[in-house]
Formats: structure tokens, C-alpha cells, sequence
């Protein structure tokens, strides 16, 4: 997952075995913030609609034919980069394009070559998915002298055009919208009664951010307790979220009803030590992630093992939104502004799938292609 957009959701569990002691603080008797709780519920019911209509951009240029565009991955195995390079492969092959693919193997000489790569090849457009285009300054100051148009996607940390560094636009959700929407499904889930860990990473501004917003957010419950803001690095989650969960649970014991995360990857490497404590996977802490929602954390949600929920990215019409935004460039009009709206995945919701893949956006942009 991109350092960007490091971030995943776990949605709601039974309530049965060691969730007992925990019902007694946490959903159980009348909220304290009876506004906020009532806020939160109607926010996270629209957030799970599963088939809310695509409110995608309704006009755009006809499809610009003859057009090569590469994909210049921080990491193919990045579940989030691939991901949304699978959509662009499906959407270039739609509109009638060439699109390739170069790996930049996750580490920043890699990724430099990449690109340095990309745009020797001298392409009509180059994505830049999932890293930090000012570490690769030198190569996106060749291809902004080429007039080669750059999208990113998770590459700045807010949606829209660029000006520094220049990109005709970024594609990502709203981290404010990400953060609020997963604090309000605690709260919401809760019943306004809970007692959370917030579980970030302080070394990377973008994911602090994220945390500060969560917690603010929940704030405005004053029964959503935060008992404590765990700072693991990401690079060290899985050497050290095993052992910090143990302390955790020695801590606050059945206080912790509920955590949330600025990646999913946090609870993965929570679960052993949850299940070596006699907890159940679909009771609490009750875990959710404020991200991406990669293919794992859609498993550890279908089959209720120690995560809840997650507000996963939709990365295959991320994909297809990328292609759209390179027509409108090659036509010479702006980007569309279009932000895909916060979703929220639970078992109840996901349909057993392994992603978040809204409907009807394919239609709209075969139409605006006339494809």
C-alpha cells in the first residue's frame, strides 16, 4: 500500500464469547451523544449502500483514439497499485489505447529508473501510482519539459490537479472524508459506548494526519473514549503489533472495544496475539481499517477474523477514472474533479468479494467515449 494512502477499514462482527464483558461498556444502555450517534448512523448507512447509483462525471470528450499511456508502479506487488493498474488495463483497452506496465520494484532507485524509463519511451501520458513524485523530481521535471501529461493515483496526499509537483491531476479519496466516515462507524457500531485504540504512524505526516482526523471525529462522542493512539511504524508493524496488542490487552482489558487503523496491515499482525488471548475473531476489540481495503483485508472481514470493517478504495474504477482524465487532457479540457464517494465493506455488505468494486461506472464511461 501506497505510504499515501495507508490506510483500511473493519466493519461490524457478532456479538457472542469474549464480546460479553465488552457489551457491558460498549453498546449497551443510552449514548452519551445522542446528535452525534444519530450523525454517524445515517452517514455510514449511505457509506454501505452497495448500490448507491455512480455519480461519476456525465459529460467529456469522445474517446481520442491512437493514445499509449505507461503505468509506472512503486510496487506491482502492492495489492492497491496493481489493483488500480488492472482497471486502467481494462478501461485502455476499452477507449481503444496501448498501455504498459513498469515496475518500479518498491524502492526509490527502482522507481526512478522506472520512470526515467517511462518517459524515454516518450509516451502520450504516464501515471505515477502509489509513490511520492518529488522523489523522482528529476525525471517528472523531463516528462513536464516533454509535455507529457502525469496523473497520479495515492501520489499527492489530496484529489484534484497539482502545481507542485505538476500533475494534471491525482486520484485518491478525501483522507477527512476516510478518517470521519470510519470514527463514525465506531461510533455508529457502538452504539456510541466505546472504548478505542487508534493504531498509526507518526513517522509519515500523511498517516499521522489521517489518525488526528480520527480522533478528532470521534471526539465529537463523548462516550467514544480513545484509550490510547499506538504509534507503529508501518516498515515495523509486523515485528511489533504482536507484542504492543498483548500490552494492550494487559492494559485496558475489556475497556478496548473497538481499534481502528491507519492501514489494514495493522490487523493482520494483531491476530495472533488476539487469538492467543482467548478472543474471538468476530467479537471485541472490534477492528477497522481506514484505507485502501486490500484483498486480505477482505478476508479477514468475509470470514469475521479479528477485522470488522474497512473503507477500501475503489481501485478498478480509480483505474478506469485515470484513462478518462488522460482523455480529457489529450483533448486540451480539464480534469473532471470527480472524487469517488467513501464506502464502507462489512461481511453483511461485501457480497464475499475480495474488493470494492462499485457499479455502473463502466457504462458512463464507455458512453462518454462513445465506446
Amino acid at each position: 500500500m501506497t505510504l499515501l494512502a495507508l490506510v483500511t477499514a473493519s466493519a461490524v462482527g457478532c456479538t457472542r464469547g469474549s464480546q460479553s464483558d465488552a457489551a457491558a461498556t460498549a453498546g449497551s444502555g443510552k449514548a452519551g451523544c445522542p446528535a452525534a450517534l444519530a450523525s454517524a448512523k445515517t452517514a455510514v448507512k449511505a457509506a454501505e449502500d452497495v448500490n448507491a447509483p455512480w455519480d461519476g462525471p456525465t459529460t467529456g470528450p469522445k474517446a481520442v483514439p491512437g493514445k499509449t499511456i505507461v503505468y509506472v508502479a512503486q510496487s506491482m506487488t502492492n495489492p492497491g497499485v496493481s489493483g488500480a493498474a488492472e482497471g486502467v488495463k481494462e478501461a485502455a483497452k476499452a477507449i481503444g489505447w496501448t498501455m504498459r506496465i513498469i515496475d518500479g520494484q518498491g524502492t526509490p532507485a527502482g522507481i526512478q529508473a522506472a520512470l526515467s524509463q517511462a518517459v524515454a519511451v516518450k509516451p502520450d501520458g504516464i501515471v505515477l501510482s502509489g509513490f511520492d513524485p518529488k522523489s523522482t523530481a528529476q525525471q517528472v521535471a523531463q516528462a513536464n519539459a516533454a509535455g507529457i501529461p502525469l496523473i497520479g493515483w495515492h501520489a499527492v496526499g489530496t484529489p484534484g490537479p497539482s502545481t507542485d509537483p505538476k500533475l494534471f491531476t491525482n486520484i485518491t479519496t478525501k483522507v477527512e472524508d476516510v478518517a470521519k466516515i470510519s470514527a463514525d462507524w465506531i461510533i455508529s457500531q457502538s452504539n456510541g459506548r466505546a472504548g478505542v485504540v487508534v493504531f498509526t504512524d507518526a513517522s509519515i505526516p500523511f498517516a499521522k494526519g489521517k489518525s488526528d482526523l480520527i480522533e478528532k471525529e470521534l471526539a465529537t462522542c463523548s462516550d467514544a473514549k480513545v484509550l490510547t493512539t499506538s504509534n507503529i511504524p508501518i516498515a515495523d508493524a509486523s515485528n511489533r503489533t504482536p507484542q504492543e496488542v498483548s500490552a494492550l490487552l494487559s492494559r485496558f482489558g475489556t475497556k478496548w472495544t473497538h481499534s481502528i487503523a491507519i492501514n489494514d496491515l495493522y490487523f493482520a499482525d494483531a491476530a495472533p496475539s488476539l487469538r492467543g488471548a482467548g478472543k474471538h475473531g468476530n467479537g471485541a476489540p472490534f477492528n477497522i481499517g481506514a484505507g485502501d481495503g486490500d484483498p486480505s483485508a477482505f478476508q479477514r472481514i468475509n470470514s469475521k477474523q479479528f477485522q470488522a470493517a474497512t473503507a477500501p478504495e475503489p481501485l478498478s474504477e480509480q483505474g478506469w477514472q485515470m484513462v478518462d482524465e488522460f482523455n480529457r487532457a489529450f483533448a486540451g479540457k480539464p480534469a473532471s474533479g470527480y472524487v469517488a464517494p467513501v464506502h464502507i465493506t462489512t461481511a453483511d455488505n461485501s457480497g464475499g468479494k475480495s474488493s470494492w468494486d462499485p457499479k455502473g461506472y463502466r457504462e458512463a464511461y464507455r458512453k462518454l467515449w462513445g465506446k
